[in-house]
């Protein structure tokens, strides 16, 4: 964490200094905003927290509630939440606080009316991430959000108590063409954007103003789930724990948070075709009599109940998540947007419901944020919805795939050594850690021409960090924690050992040819990394590497002082199970070039002999030269 470079300030480096002019924003809701987000949940507060940061944009955040959420429905964050969370800078509170997934078990019937262990697993491949899948209540995930929005230089804070009642779109009405008018503590309050975000729930208003609609079908089976506090003999109370019994059911066991605590999912009754789970009247007392019979021979006697609930399984989603047209994007812009539950709704046993709400906003804010500073042409806007509705849709078939074998009650009765449901979870396990997306080929991300250089860090993937050291004060950590929520593009140049003049060569390009990114995209004033974060990781043990040796480039000037920024180069750990060359197939003597995005994906690999003007036409693919 860097401070202190604009002059000595003592206190919590956390928390930023105000904008000028930020204290007049507080009160009732302006007339006119840059963004308006509905709904403060996780997908809308993941979208205010990273546009926080940017005072020059004016953000809002509505919710209909009167305050923060206090009992989330979700609890599960995946390594790839968590490595977000990291850019946000609270994953280690995280860490601090949650229940770890470490390892899951399986039972199945053991053929005398009770339940067997059939096996166990780690939940998370070794390598996978150099984060944990934990468990911790939603609200807390909220409560971060929330402390990050209060610290920023905008020091935005929700808009609670107003309920949408209308959105209406006219681009004749110039800048602001986005009118919405709310229901609130200050009567009928109307607000006008240039853009809107609908994050507002699964029976979303603002999806219903621009006319979409989720489409899907509900697998008509109905599951309860119940947060308590329990006394059990069931051994395995305190694991993830996927349990199949011959005739009474499957439950899916949760540890929460705390060492007491834990979520059971439990499989009840198949719905009639016109059936709803309401009309069925399941009390919390049918869930508890439910899981005990699921769980014989062992006792289980629930002290409390902390929360609980009936829901129907059912998989929908929208086929764009804009209020764009489809066969319109080359003449109409988007205006409105959508994401999380409004625009994808599944069950919530696979974990992925929050975590890939939250990965729709971190995709959407830095390219609002990129388009309302004059960053990048509004056409980059079409990309949220190409990008994040394959991932959906991925989402979809997985979960409907997962809801029909939870509940295939045939397989546990034959007696399997190895059970369906636990074959699928096993395999599937890059899925709900969050790392298997991958965004296609298009102006943000490259055809993999020369994927051979850094065959670890797969274009269009998030960037699978892995550890350095750091050159100048020998500090041991990972590369991709350098990727902060700031709405900046990362280029970590590779060194190769038989490379050392391609890489002066593209490091004299970057300083001086008038083409170099860094200075057609940087903002005179401003300092040289503003947009695009350049970072050098050189292959030898960095005792070796000279400092007098470095390019100006890599020890750059900034703030008011002009003082050196000396976190710019790191070499490789000659650890061999922590080299990084060896973990993500950097070519060692070739080296190479990766760009990162501003959301932590692998945009592109080039090779440093020709990567100057190579960084020069894949950043002039979108951005916008600098005044």
């Amino acid at each position: 964490m860097q401070f202190h470079l604009n002059g000595f300030r003592p206190g919590d480096p956390d928390i930023a200094e105000p904008a000028p002019g930020v204290e007049a924003r507080r009160g009732g809701l302006p007339d006119k905003v840059d963004v308006l987000i509905v709904g403060a949940g996780p997908a809308g507060l993941t979208l205010a927290a990273q546009l926080s940061q940017f005072p020059e944009i004016s953000t809002r955040i509505v919710e209909r509630k009167d305050g923060p959420m206090e009992k989330g429905q979700a609890d599960g964050v995946s390594c790839r939440s968590m490595e977000m969370f990291q850019a946000f800078g609270f994953a280690h509170r995280v860490m601090r606080e949650a229940y770890w997934v470490n390892e899951d078990t399986f039972w199945k019937p053991d053929g005398h009316g009770g339940i067997m262990r059939n096996g166990r697993v780690r939940d998370v491949e070794d390598g996978l991430s150099e984060m944990p899948h934990v468990i911790l209540n939603q609200a807390r995930v909220h409560d971060m959000y929330l402390e990050v929005m209060r610290n920023s230089p905008s020091r935005l804070v929700p808009d609670y108590g107003r309920e949408m009642n209308a959105l209406h779109i006219d681009e004749a009405a110039g800048d602001h063409p986005v009118t919405v008018t709310f229901d609130g503590p200050h009567g009928t309050e109307t607000v006008r954007a240039r853009h809107v975000v609908g994050c507002d729930g699964a029976r979303s208003a603002v999806r219903k103003a621009i006319g979409r609609s989720l489409s899907g079908e509900a697998a008509n089976h109905a599951w309860g789930v119940m947060d308590v506090l329990c006394v059990t003999d069931f051994p395995d109370i305190r694991f993830k724990s996927l349990i199949r019994s011959a005739d009474q059911g499957t439950i899916l066991v949760i540890p929460r948070e705390g060492g007491y605590l834990v979520r059971l999912y439990i499989e009840m009754d198949k719905l009639a075709a016109d059936e709803r789970v309401a009309d069925r009247k399941i009390t919390v007392d049918d869930l508890i009599a439910a899981a005990g019979r699921i769980l014989r021979p062992y006792s289980f006697e629930v002290k409390e109940v902390a929360w609980w609930s009936v829901y129907e399984i059912g998989q929908r989603l929208c086929d764009k998540f804009d209020d764009v047209p489809a066969g319109s994007e080359d003449h109409q812009l988007p205006r409105v947007f959508i994401a999380g539950d409004a625009c994808h709704t599944h069950s919530p046993k696979a974990g992925q419901g929050m975590n890939v709400s939250m990965g729709d906003t971190f995709n959407l804010g830095w390219k609002l944020a990129h388009v309302l500073r004059g960053q990048a042409e509004p056409s980059l806007l079409h990309s949220y919805s190409a990008e994040r509705q394959g991932v959906a849709q991925d989402l979809i078939d997985f979960d409907r795939e997962w809801a029909r074998i939870m509940s295939e009650r045939s397989d546990g009765a034959r007696g399997k050594d190895t059970p369906t449901f636990q074959k699928y979870f096993i395999e599937h396990g890059r899925y709900t850690a969050g790392v298997a997306v991958r965004y296609a080929p298009s102006v943000l991300t490259g055809d993999g021409a020369h994927q051979a250089l850094a065959t670890g860090f797969q274009m269009g993937t998030r960037l699978h960090s892995a550890p350095v050291i750091r050159f100048h004060d020998g500090k041991p950590m990972h590369l991709g924690h350098v990727v902060q929520a700031d709405g900046r593009w990362r280029v970590f140049v590779f060194v190769g050992t038989e490379a050392q003049d391609e890489a002066n060569t593209l490091f004299a390009f970057l300083a001086d040819d008038p083409a170099s990114p860094l200075r057609r995209f940087t903002p005179g004033g401003a300092d040289p990394d503003d947009v695009i974060d350049l970072r050098a990781i050189y292959p030898g043990h960095h005792h070796d590497l000279d400092t007098a040796a470095l390019a100006d480039l890599l020890r750059p000037r900034k703030g008011r002082h002009g003082l050196i920024d000396h976190e710019k180069v790191f070499c490789a750990d000659q650890h061999a199970d922590r080299n990084i060359h060896a973990l993500r197939g950097v070519d060692r003597a070739r080296g190479c070039v990766v760009v990162v995005r501003p959301d932590q994906h692998v945009a592109t690999v080039l090779p440093l002999e020709g990567g100057g003007p190579a960084l020069a036409a894949f950043f002039g693919g979108f951005l916008i030269p600098a005044a």
